[in-house]
Formats: C-alpha cells, structure tokens, sequence
C-alpha cells in the first residue's frame, strides 16, 4: 500500500506516507479519548440528576420512545424520523 500512495505521486516518499499515518493514528487517539471525555461528563451531570431527584420514569419503552421524539422534534423543530 505504500508503494502504491508513492508511485501514485500524492506522497514523495514511504517517510511522508507512515508521517502521514501516524498523524491520522494521533487525532483518532485524541477524539476518542476527547469523546470519552465527553461521556464521563455526560455521565456524572446524570448520576448528579438522579441524586437530586431530576428524571421520570417511563411505564415501557414505547412511552419512552415518543418522549424521545418529541424532545428531538422540539430541539431540531421538526418531526423525528
């Protein structure tokens, strides 16, 4: 694969290619770990919700799905698909 990104001519040489994949390897570590993150925050402020009492309770998961789509469609102002 290497040859053929160099001999393709968008790299000069097997140095820019494995530069230029390290670099990918270097971001996708950084998002991940940026969305993981994300989701430790995500958790905390609802472990914090459910301590302070802030949530409902749904009698089955049809009820919870049109609570769902009615919060999307309020925030996208339109109906969800």
């Amino acid at each position: 694969m290497i040859e053929q990104l160099v001999q393709s001519g968008r790299y000069q040489n097997a140095s820019e290619v494995l530069r230029d994949g390290l670099r990918l390897v270097r971001q996708r570590e950084e998002e991940d770990a940026a969305r993981l993150e994300a989701l430790r925050r995500a958790v905390d402020i609802g472990l914090e919700d459910v301590a302070a009492g802030r949530f409902r309770s749904f009698a089955d998961g049809k009820t919870l799905r049109r609570h769902l789509a009615a919060r999307a469609e309020k925030v996208l102002g339109r109906p969800s698909e």
